[in-house]
């Protein structure tokens, strides 16, 4: 079975649009999650990570340059109870909703479809990590190029140290932009957090990379290692 490094697979792609990584340390120790953003246009461009309560938000690097906040204004990680959450989009919010009131990842995700964003209909993918360390990932995809109807894929894994599983919204740069095909990519995940933030920061393209988030849980004292990194803005 192929497993790849990150670096690997994102230094051959200019633009994977965002990314979810989900998966456990080669040591055993440590559920991993790392997401990451990326923008050609301005207002895509023009954002950053900052801290929640509960996870992560999206916001305006620069409030007077920002136009359509619907896409890309959003709470991409949430913790909700023992489970951490995280998508591309106004989903997680869908997610968190279902899962207080005691219902699933999937039954959550059959109410959204992909973004409605003609040309390109950009998929929605989501991810869920539950404390032992297993977790499932999603895509919400057009099933054509007139977004006539929706695609569902959930994947369901559990944890092997030193894998995670790798999804993103674009196959590749493009006009109209190809959506991700084909199963999450299998990827070694290291042991220190600060490593792979730098391994995924580094491997992004540096012209359209915007901001990554890494969160590192170790499994058994529930102690959590978190880094942000942002174009605009530096790191935290």
């Amino acid at each position: 079975m192929n497993t790849q490094t990150l670096d690997e697979i994102l230094t051959q792609n200019a633009y994977p649009g965002r990314g979810i990584v989900l998966g456990k340390t080669e040591d055993g120790e440590h559920s991993a999650v790392a997401y990451f953003i990326m923008g050609r246009s301005e207002n895509s461009r023009n954002r950053i990570f900052s801290k929640t309560e509960d996870g992560i938000r999206t916001e305006a690097y620069d409030p007077s340059k920002l136009e359509d906040p619907s896409l890309i204004i959003y709470h991409p990680v949430r913790t909700v109870g023992d489970a951490l959450v995280v998508t591309n989009g106004d989903q997680t919010d869908t997610v968190r909703d279902f899962l207080v009131k005691g219902e699933s990842f999937a039954a959550a995700l059959c109410t959204r479809e992909f973004e409605p964003d003609a040309p390109h209909f950009t998929s929605r993918i989501s991810g869920i990590l539950q404390a032992d360390g297993s977790y499932q990932l999603s895509i919400l995809k057009s099933a054509d190029a007139m977004g006539s109807a929706c695609n569902r894929h959930i994947f369901s894994y559990e944890a092997l140290p030193g894998i995670g599983h790798f999804i993103h919204t674009y196959q590749k740069d493009g006009t109209p932009l190809p959506a991700f095909s084909g199963e999450p990519r299998r990827v070694k995940i290291p042991n220190d957090c600060e490593d792979f933030a730098a391994l995924l920061w580094n491997s992004l393209n540096a012209d359209n990379k915007i901001s990554l988030y890494v969160r590192y849980c170790h499994l058994q004292s529930g102690a959590v290692q978190e880094k942000i990194i942002n174009k605009h803005g530096g790191r935290a």
